[in-house]
């Protein structure tokens, strides 16, 4: 999947809440790729609250990876202030998207709730190697599956683990490695 990952204006600084927005953006596109990838290889969506549901997986499991791939690099200040960031900005994401299509509410709260959720299970699993293990791969496609439409369900989990997850994974590591300062630049807060 290809996506918008460079800053225009290179040498600018950044904030945290900066790349955070970027990233929030990257993630729920991911999210909505994922979804389209798998309607396009025949497997079932009904709704579009169905498939928001779908994207919500996709973009807490790359909300999960983008916390994984970049904790090493923050000081535990600055990772909570990336880590909100960008789940308020996802939030926000699928707080316009529940809008459009089930009317006014405050739907921000929901994505937050499910977001915490998937933050406790997938820390559970293994992150070896800038890699998800094959349980946490499972998980996320046991979690899509849930949501998927009845038909085919049982090849959802496995096209999730062998096709989308390496997908999320590759797709999200190219833009944390293009947004984030270096290793030796402490992004300011």
């Amino acid at each position: 999947m290809r996506v918008k990952s460079r800053w225009r204006a290179k040498d600018k600084e950044r904030s945290l809440e900066e790349v955070a927005g970027a990233v929030g953006f990257i993630a729920w596109r991911i999210g909505a790729n994922g979804c389209l990838h798998l309607e396009n290889e025949g497997f079932q969506t009904d709704t579009q609250l169905q498939r928001l549901d779908v994207v919500s997986e996709f973009t807490a499991f790359a909300i999960h990876l983008t916390d994984r791939l970049t904790i090493e690099r923050l000081t535990l200040e600055q990772r909570h202030e990336f880590m909100t960031a960008l789940a308020l900005k996802c939030a926000k994401h699928y707080h316009d998207s529940k809008v459009e299509n089930a009317g006014p509410g405050n739907y921000q709260q929901e994505f937050i709730d499910l977001l915490n959720e998937r933050m406790e299970a997938y820390a559970e699993f293994a992150f070896v190697d800038s890699e998800p293990s094959f349980n946490m791969r499972r998980y996320f496609g046991d979690r899509v599956t849930d949501v998927m439409g009845p038909k085919d369900r049982k090849w959802v989990t496995q096209q999730v683990m062998d096709i989308e997850a390496p997908e999320v994974i590759e797709t999200l590591a190219k833009a944390l490695r293009n947004l984030m300062p270096p290793d030796d630049e402490t992004p300011r807060s």
